[in-house]
């Protein structure tokens, strides 16, 4: 494939949702890394592509579309919006090499008050439509019904804030919620400092950025995290049911009811879900077909914080995701400098359908 090839696949995913009433939009390509450093802390750095200007201090490759369209929207937009756009983005694949780190990308995305449910079936289907000549595999998820769970365990705030603030690290999330259960034993080295009478004894000369107040803090917080209580076994096991939901939509919705029946908290995240469903058959999709999967989009899909989709060419394993796309009110908020507004949107990858377009991904 060829850069002219990308562009003008790209060119034409734009016009098609142009064509569906979006109003198109451009990002600059450098953008601002304290935006993103603010939202993602330090990992990102591991991501993108950073550099410094001597005006502008330090700035990042344009990673994706997304936030600046956010941070554009809450600053001037009219309600509601739907927007397009078509153009390069830059990120590092150190884990994947073999992955291109400049791809062009081409999004939807849509800031509506009126109906969550129909604004994520509208997003959807249009993807759905857009792609089902390439014959992918769409599935479903709901981040939301998993934060809903957390939110509602009965533990303390501190506990509840560092789950929520791993959900999209499923690795750390799971050693936490093992950790808190009192599934595993306290390291050695942390019961030694924390049984001391005083952690600083035999420290040696202070290096570093931190402070003796500081670190102080520190232990005492991790002292009051001991003195917690271990999380229900039965709460631990409604989360590990939760996150094994994978099945076809219908399925997996009478699934989840019953788990709210133990766990309410999830119950208004779960009727949100079954109110999508509706909305999406309502659009022609066929959900009694279509894969939902409880944890999807969480080692991949920071911003998101509801509903989750992606369509996978199950033929080419290694490949990213074709298209991916989902909800992310949350990100309206923390950049709306005190507004926030319900938000769906989606990406496509331009030239994994023209690597398909020319047999190399069937």
């Amino acid at each position: 494939m060829t850069t002219a090839e990308n562009r003008a696949k790209a060119a034409s995913l734009k016009a098609r949702f142009e064509a569906a009433g979006a109003a198109p939009v451009d990002c600059a390509v450098l953008q601002p890394a304290e935006v993103l450093l603010d939202l993602y802390g330090e990992d990102v750095r591991t991501r993108a592509f950073v550099t410094s200007d001597p005006v502008r201090g330090e700035v990042m490759l344009r990673p994706d579309f997304t936030v600046p369209v956010v941070q554009m929207h809450m600053a001037e937009g009219a309600e509601p919006a739907r927007y397009t756009y078509a153009g390069e983005v830059f990120r590092r694949q150190e884990d994947h090499p073999e992955r291109a780190a400049e791809y062009f990308q081409v999004g939807y995305e849509v800031f509506d008050r009126e109906s969550p449910a129909a604004a994520d079936a509208e997003v959807f289907a249009l993807f759905f439509e857009t792609l089902k000549d390439y014959h992918l595999s769409p599935v479903t998820g709901d981040i939301g019904i998993l934060t809903a769970a957390v939110k509602g365990l009965q533990t303390s705030e501190p506990r509840r804030a560092a789950l929520m603030r791993h959900i999209w690290r499923p690795r750390r999330f799971r050693a936490l919620l093992d950790r808190y259960a009192g599934r595993v034993p306290m390291p050695a080295s942390r019961a030694a400092l924390l049984s001391a009478d005083n952690p600083l004894d035999g420290a040696g000369p202070m290096i570093g950025l931190r402070g003796e107040d500081e670190i102080r803090q520190r232990v005492d917080a991790l002292r009051k995290d001991a003195d917690t209580p271990a999380l229900p076994s039965e709460q631990v096991s409604l989360i590990e049911a939760l996150l094994k939901v994978s099945e076809a939509c219908p399925f997996a919705l009478e699934h989840l009811r019953d788990l709210a029946v133990d766990m309410p908290a999830i119950s208004v995240a779960v009727e949100q879900f079954g109110a999508r469903c509706d909305a999406m058959a309502e659009r022609g999709v066929d959900v009694d077909t279509l894969a939902f999967d409880a944890g999807y989009g969480r080692s991949s899909m920071e911003y998101y914080d509801g509903f989750v989709f992606g369509f996978l060419n199950r033929q080419q394993p290694n490949w990213p995701a074709v298209a991916t796309g989902g909800r992310y009110d949350a990100l309206t908020r923390q950049l709306g400098q005190g507004k926030e507004i319900p938000a769906v949107g989606a990406v496509i990858r331009a030239g994994l359908l023209v690597d398909m377009d020319a047999g190399a991904g069937a």
